[in-house]
């Protein structure tokens, strides 16, 4: 298990190694990186000096190990907008996203689950039509969409609940209190509707097929109570649904930039929104980067876990 868990190590450094590359290449994809620092009557002499204080001066292979080495210390620069260390603005934006993904997954993930459990159980009957047709429309609706549409519904129209920032007059500092608590309903729901579809999806489908498999009728046959048998069920269905739920919380954290600047709320998702309309490129680098590095890092936690979870997998 050891040597299995040291090679996944090393599987992944070649992918953190290219996202790295992809993240450092942003600077040179939409043009001259220097027309987002230079203003239009630069002389010849400010755009000497802009590039010795960015390193552009250099050639591309040591402004990439000059800036990979920084990132590896949590150095991603100064932001452009601000003038701030984008490594403050970040840890904070990932904070306020990290309360909103959590708060999304223990809301819809376990009723997700229950939904699906249920809709395996009823496989072609009502209950599993039903619990279909809420998966179906919460994976087909976009959640940018039913944002829009639950701000029109409970924020303009029936005023109940608010719409925009973490807390009373747009405060960025959440407390657990229902003065903040109510401004996480919205954004909650927009995002994890389509987690919850999907979930709810995986989870019937994995739950119907056990069902049908040879030990659950010898179960049976002996006489087994329904509740050891929906143990049995459970256990067997969540190496696979692991995965899926691994990668949605992977969704809840990078995929929220709509849901977060419907709502204002000052997450990751925000921050890289409004570094892409201002051009700020060290907060586009280390947005993007932390990010996709989350992405790295959950994918090995979810692969190492299913391990542990079910020891029929055998990982060499």
């Amino acid at each position: 298990m050891f040597s299995y868990f040291i090679k996944r190590l090393l599987y992944a450094l070649p992918i953190a190694i290219g996202v790295t590359v992809f993240v450092f290449s942003l600077v040179y994809m939409g043009g001259d990186p220097l027309d987002a620092v230079l203003p239009d009557d630069a002389t010849a002499a400010d755009v000497q000096e802009i590039k010795e204080i960015y390193g552009f001066d250099k050639p591309l292979p040591v402004q990439y190990i000059r800036w990979l080495g920084r990132a590896i210390t949590g150095d991603f620069g100064t932001s452009i907008g601000t003038g701030l260390p984008v490594a403050d603005e970040l840890g904070r934006a990932l904070v306020n996203t990290l309360i909103l993904a959590i708060c999304s997954a223990l809301t819809g993930f376990p009723f997700a689950v229950f939904l699906g459990t249920l809709a395996g159980y009823n496989h072609g009957q009502r209950a599993d039509k039903i619990v279909s047709g809420f998966a179906i429309t919460g994976v087909s609706v976009p959640h940018y969409w039913l944002a829009i549409v639950m701000v029109i519904v409970f924020s303009v129209e029936l005023n109940i609940l608010p719409s925009l920032g973490m807390g009373p007059g747009g405060s960025e500092d959440w407390t657990l209190d229902w003065a903040h608590a109510k401004h996480l309903i919205l954004p909650v729901i927009g995002g994890s509707i389509i987690s919850m579809g999907i979930i709810a999806r995986s989870m019937r489908a994995a739950v119907a097929e056990i069902l049908n498999q040879e030990f659950v009728r010898a179960l049976r046959s002996k006489g087994l109570s329904e509740s050891r048998i929906a143990y049995h069920v459970m256990k067997n269905a969540l190496p696979s649904i692991l995965g899926v739920v691994g990668l949605e919380i992977g969704s809840l954290m990078g995929g929220s930039i709509l849901i977060e600047t419907i709502f204002s709320w000052p997450g990751a998702g925000f921050l890289l929104n409004e570094a892409i309309f201002r051009r700020d490129l060290p907060v586009l680098q280390g947005t993007i980067l932390v990010l996709a590095m989350f992405f790295v890092i959950l994918n090995l936690i979810v692969d190492i876990s299913q391990t542990f979870v079910d020891k029929r997998i055998i990982r060499t």
